[in-house]
């Protein structure tokens, strides 16, 4: 990859209008690793100009033609798995394996499950005697985050090239290069012109310019809940649409009848995976009050097993965190939770031993937290886990709703109808019961200040379509 200096606009390789050169830093050796050029509304500027003459013919194309263009890229991504994973661990700290494993195959999963979609998929009805269409909404600007980034970058472009629309991607300037060899892809495999754009930069530089830009139809965000409201705000006065994928602060329920041993240990690795970089990382454990030593004591063995280390070396399964901010925020606020008088069972302040450079956190785990905590409300977006504890399930439940985030829940029960009952009472777009797994298909997304809209199989499309009535229609003669 030689490009990580340009930018993708309209098909081809292009200098920044106002060159701005900034360093690369790895997570896990926190020394340069290489460079990037950051753009500006200049920029932005020409790729809506490419993309919106793009969208009056790529909106026109058949199903036939899109299934063949998404079958093209993923031929093509297939072919740079290893060149992925190596970027996404070089430039974010995720051990190498899980970098080409899971951080890759998500982003192609999207790919297929779009694929699949798209083939079955209704662009129009017949409501009596109106036809009802459903067209591309338009240009879209998408802004990517850094923790799951080809997942979050493939969840919001397949289904927006699926159902017709042309996409002006701004990926994270802290996880950049997977975005570069991604949009080496798309040209790759043959995407049009002007369909697919892409430009490096920050959050005042770009992203506030394609919230903002009045020829942008729609503009999917996934980041933090601050910055989210900044983009709707940007957005609102041209009335565009915006979905939102912001922060999260799962509430994980164990039930008094689940297997403590095998729920708690499952849910413990589950929240450090990714090193507790995961929006629906399910950070708050909640356990029955009389059982808080016996949770807090299994929860403390299952962080003690997690290696944490170097990326590349041999089974290790927590990296670094992703950047210097993301570390002190972080260890300030285990110091917080310490402070709070939260019990410290495992983990703290400091690197793990051993480690004496590069961003690497200790997992820990708290116990008898209070959920009015710091570290109980604030998404700490870390290998730190809340134990805090309940009387009965109405309880339970109560503070499991009692978070200003509504992304994911989580339940473990040996009795499927009590848990079911449970899982209908979450205030959360999404829950879990006995740790089952997703298949891409289901629509992920939040309530309250997790955000809005969907994303995911067909789900996804809905998001990148209008509704037109032809009244009418059937009977027009």
């Amino acid at each position: 990859m030689n490009n990580n200096l340009k930018f993708y606009i309209d098909g081809q390789w292009v200098d920044p209008v106002t060159p701005t050169i900034v360093d690369v830093i790895s997570p896990a050796t926190e020394q340069t690793i290489g460079q990037l050029a950051m753009g500006n509304d200049k920029d932005v500027d020409k790729a809506v100009v490419a993309a919106r003459a793009a969208f009056d013919t790529f909106s026109q194309t058949s199903v036939d033609e899109r299934i063949a263009l998404l079958d093209s890229i993923i031929t093509e991504y297939e072919k740079r798995i290893d060149d992925l994973g190596e970027a996404i661990s070089n430039e974010m700290g995720a051990p190498l394996q899980m970098a080409k494993g899971a951080q890759c195959r998500l982003g192609l999963r999207h790919f297929t499950v779009a694929l699949d979609v798209l083939k079955s998929f209704d662009f129009e009805e017949d409501i009596g005697e109106a036809r009802i269409v459903k067209d591309p909404i338009g240009v879209c600007g998408f802004i990517t985050p850094w923790n799951w980034p080809l997942n979050q970058i493939v969840g919001k472009v397949a289904p927006a090239l699926a159902t017709g629309c042309t996409i002006i991607l701004k990926p994270s300037e802290m996880a950049p290069y997977n975005g570069l060899i991604f949009a080496e892809i798309m040209d790759a495999a043959g995407v049009p012109s002007g369909v697919f754009n892409l430009i490096n930069g920050d959050g005042p530089g770009v992203g506030a310019a394609l919230s903002s830009h009045p020829d942008i139809d729609m503009v999917s965000f996934t980041g933090s809940t601050r910055a989210g409201i900044e983009v709707a705000k940007n957005a609102a006065p041209t009335v565009k649409r915006v979905t939102q994928e912001l922060g999260g602060k799962s509430a994980n329920i164990i039930l008094d009848d689940a297997d403590f041993d095998t729920a708690i240990t499952r849910d413990v690795i589950a929240m450090c995976a990714n090193s507790g970089q995961s929006c629906n990382a399910p950070s708050r454990m909640l356990v029955p009050n009389t059982r808080m030593a016996e949770a807090a004591k299994i929860a403390k063995a299952a962080a003690d097993k997690i290696r944490v280390g170097d990326p590349r070396a041999e089974g290790t399964q927590n990296g670094p965190v992703a950047s210097a901010t993301q570390y002190e925020k972080i260890q300030n606020l285990i110091q917080t939770g310490i402070d709070e008088g939260a019990t410290l069972e495992t983990g703290g302040v400091g690197r793990p031993e051993g480690l004496n450079m590069g961003f690497y956190i200790r997992p820990t785990i708290f116990s008898s937290v209070k959920n009015d905590m710091k570290i109980a409300q604030e998404e700490i977006f870390g290998p730190v886990l809340c134990l805090i504890g309940y009387e009965d399930d109405d309880d339970a439940i109560r503070i499991a709703n009692d978070t200003p985030y509504g992304l994911f829940s989580y339940i473990s029960s040996s009795n499927p109808e009590r848990a079911k009952k449970v899982a209908r009472q979450m205030r959360s777009g999404g829950v879990k019961l006995n740790g089952a797994g997703t298949n891409g298909t289901t629509p992920f997304g939040g309530y309250k200040r997790s955000g809005n809209g969907r994303e995911h199989g067909k789900y996804g499309f809905d998001e990148y379509l209008e509704i037109k009535a032809i009244l009418g229609y059937n009977s027009c003669s």
